[in-house]
């Protein structure tokens, strides 16, 4: 493990040299505080982004993309292993994989919806699917893709297809992390599936859904195992499920969400606590680490930019937005 680490070396060492040029708190509070659009666009700019002073919704979502798929497309090329990349790629395909079940059953075009950021092209995944030749894909993603067009054709539900491929996505990220050998990666991965349950708890409470549909939707190889979950019953055993672990405040606002307690306050704390376990990266000095929080950092910067330039777009007062931006990894 020692000697794949040092492989690092000088890749972790240039991110850490570019982090400071992350999107922070202290950023994202002056873009909020800006008073225009355009005076927000420019401080942008501090952070590597052109300057989108003059752009419109569409373009600032054109120029996010663009930056997601530069950094991807670069640390792919320049990290040992393909495997770290690919974590983060795989979310992209699934939601290609969606996108391309549903505009199929609905007859329409859903082109303009296709993400370029998974590991395969929207035209190879389209080719793959129409000619059923899903063993060219990872099995997992293959298998399950099949199973959804089945379920779609069956049930007429969206809902159930989303249902097998979220658990694929999850199967594949946990395979990928598993194969850099690396602890933390893996912890990553089974931190997102215990976020993603507790929600899936909180809102199948919120829905008063029976544990038939909670049997369906909970994910596998979490830290917290389905039957214990599906044993959590109200906000107070809630809280006890996850006491003592990252997700311990979320919990918390999950039960009060239960309560009638706001969601949005709740589901920021679960991806708030996921961030708090990357920054412990920074404690690391290189490996595998410092690229997944660097890939993972970029991530949250675009979702919070992009959230903030709609937002001023908008007209929308900027503690709404606040209130809904989540801890950012610089």
């Amino acid at each position: 493990m020692a000697k794949k680490k040092e492989a690092y070396l000088s890749l972790s060492a240039m991110l850490r040299a570019r982090e400071p040029k992350l999107l922070n708190a202290d950023r994202a509070g002056r873009m909020l505080d800006a008073a225009s659009f355009e005076e927000a666009a420019k401080l942008l700019t501090d952070c590597g982004y052109a300057d989108l002073s003059q752009a419109g919704a569409g373009e600032i979502e054109a120029a996010l993309t663009q930056r997601r798929n530069q950094i991807l497309d670069e640390l792919e090329q320049l990290s040992p292993e393909r495997a770290i990349v690919d974590l983060f790629r795989i979310k992209y395909d699934v939601h290609n994989a969606k996108v391309l079940l549903k505009s199929e059953a609905m007859g329409v075009d859903g082109t303009a919806l296709y993400s370029r950021s998974g590991r395969f092209a929207p035209e190879k995944l389209q080719e793959l699917y129409h000619e059923e030749r899903y063993s060219e894909l990872p099995e997992s993603f293959g298998k399950a893709l099949a199973e959804a067009k089945s379920i779609l054709a069956r049930t007429a539900n969206p809902q159930l297809a989303d249902f097998v491929l979220d658990r694929a996505m999850f199967e594949e990220m946990l395979a990928a992390a598993k194969a850099t050998d690396c602890p933390f990666l893996t912890g990553y991965v089974r931190l997102l599936i215990d976020s993603s349950n507790l929600k899936s708890l909180v809102r199948t409470g919120r829905m008063h859904k029976d544990a038939d549909f909670l049997r369906q939707v909970l994910l596998p190889d979490g830290n917290v195992d389905e039957d214990r979950l599906q044993a959590a019953g109200d906000g107070e055993g809630l809280t006890a499920l996850f006491a003592h672990s990252p997700l311990e405040q979320a919990a918390a606002r999950g039960a009060e969400a239960l309560s009638g307690g706001s969601l949005t306050a709740f589901e920021r704390a679960c991806d708030n606590a996921v961030n708090t376990y990357l920054r412990a990266a920074k404690l690391v000095s290189y490996g595998p680490e410092a690229v997944a929080a660097y890939l993972a950092a970029v991530e949250g910067e675009i979702t919070a930019v992009r959230m903030i330039l709609t937002g001023k777009l908008a007209g929308i007062a900027p503690e709404t937005i606040r209130e809904r931006l989540r801890d950012l990894y610089a």
